[in-house]
């Protein structure tokens, strides 16, 4: 029961980021918006629990979440092989940036936390 909860949980908050997204003519996308909406509400405790077992219950059943994505591939094969090596080189460049991105930016926190240790005054003395 809690993970129909959950669930309702999820598609109020994708359906509230659309309303949003279409109704303030906004330049983020409607799930986008959701997934914010989600993300401050994630505090409280009645959205905190159902939204973690639906997602629980969604993670154990991932595998057949590809089966459309693989029907799709299998489907336009044509374009695969006439794009495939091009799909294959944006997939690795943009995995390559994404990484380096976080990378620089958990540098970044890192140095900014270690900033702050260093100012706080020493309460063990």
């Amino acid at each position: 029961m809690q993970s129909l909860r959950g669930l309702a949980w999820l598609l109020a908050f994708q359906s509230l980021g659309e309303l949003l997204s279409r109704g303030l003519t906004l330049p983020v996308p409607g799930p986008v918006m959701g997934m914010l909406l989600l993300l401050l509400a994630l505090r409280f405790k009645t959205v905190s629990v159902p939204v973690g077992q639906c997602a629980e219950f969604l993670l154990s059943h991932l595998s057949l979440l590809f089966v459309p994505v693989g029907v799709g591939v299998m489907t336009h094969l044509g374009l695969v092989a006439q794009y495939g090596w091009r799909i294959l080189a944006v997939i690795v460049v943009s995995t390559l940036i994404g990484l380096a991105i976080t990378a620089l930016c958990l540098k970044s926190l890192g140095q900014a936390d270690e900033k702050a240790r260093q100012s706080a005054p020493d309460k063990a003395g």
